[in-house]
């Protein structure tokens, strides 16, 4: 009924925070890690770890994603109206009670599995850069003995 509701909460507030996280990443300039990396067919790379916000923008694609899925499924089998109360859940208070159910269980628990999905990103990502990183460090190493 109105399950997509809650991942398109999230998504504003993602929203609103990666907004914020990009100001201060450009108004307090770090020095990026950047990282010369060799390929197998000895050609050089430049890599740099990606900002914060960058990877806050991958949530936000996700939540977006599913809640305009979801939102189109609804609006498909008819659950959303263009009169108010919009939402046919919302109509009547059994089904007012029924529909805030539903946001509870099953919006609550897709905004969660989409973080938890993103938050597996995050450890990917993390262990990518960090094995690029590392290995860069030992080529740099061994290049100065």
């Amino acid at each position: 009924m109105a399950c997509f509701l809650v991942p398109a909460a999230e998504a504003v507030i993602t929203t609103i925070t990666t907004k914020i996280i990009e100001k201060k990443e450009k108004s307090s300039p770090k020095k990026s890690e950047t990282v010369q990396v060799r390929l197998d067919d000895e050609t050089v790379e430049t890599a740099k770890r990606l900002p914060f916000s960058a990877k806050m923008k991958w949530l936000n694609h996700l939540l977006w994603g599913g809640s305009g899925l979801l939102a189109f499924e609804h609006l498909w089998h008819g659950e959303i109206t263009p009169w108010f109360p919009f939402l046919t859940g919302a109509a009547t208070p059994e089904s007012t009670t029924e529909m805030l159910n539903e946001m509870s269980t099953v919006g609550v628990t897709m905004a969660v599995l989409v973080t938890l999905i993103w938050g597996g990103m995050m450890g990917i990502s993390a262990l990518i850069e960090r094995k690029a990183l590392v290995g860069s460090q030992k080529e740099i190493e061994q290049e100065t003995e």
